[in-house]
């Protein structure tokens, strides 16, 4: 089965595309069909490539974003998607709040798959904390519970 999962964080500049890169690579390697977008609950930057120090901290772990392009969420999405992770709970507040009647896909944080002290915490954003290392430390623990899941 195909899961269709939808990264979603403020602008689509940082966190979501991360998590969109992470998880490719990562399910890549388990040999696991998905198919994967990002997008934010801003319009601010759509159609704006990801942030630049974002960028910088991803590919040096060896995630490259820059294919991708920033884009606002849809209602189509909650009908297109199986599920669609937000970064924070702000973020899910305002998915939950954009969730049309007739939507189908699950809503969730993204950490609600990490382990340990990890499993529930809002990646916090780092265009305004500067610590991009530390937003791609937790995305990757998240990613590894949400494949493992999804592997089960």
């Amino acid at each position: 089965m195909t899961h269709r999962i939808l990264f979603v964080c403020l602008g689509n500049i940082c966190r979501s595309p991360s998590a969109e890169a992470v998880v490719r690579a990562l399910a890549a390697e388990r040999g696991l069909d998905l198919q994967l977008d990002s997008a934010g609950t801003g319009d601010w930057h759509a159609g704006e490539p990801p942030y630049g120090p974002m960028q910088r901290a991803a590919w040096a772990r060896g995630y490259d974003l820059s294919a991708l392009r920033a884009r606002q969420v849809t209602a189509e999405d909650f009908r297109r998607f199986d599920l669609i992770l937000a970064m924070d709970r702000a973020n899910l507040a305002d998915l939950r709040a954009l969730r049309p009647g007739d939507a189908t896909a699950a809503l969730r944080l993204f950490t609600e798959a990490a382990p340990g002290t990890a499993g529930g915490a809002d990646v916090p954003d780092p265009y305004f904390t500067r610590d991009f290392d530390g937003a791609l430390d937790l995305i990757e623990t998240a990613a590894r519970g949400l494949l493992d899941q999804l592997s089960a």
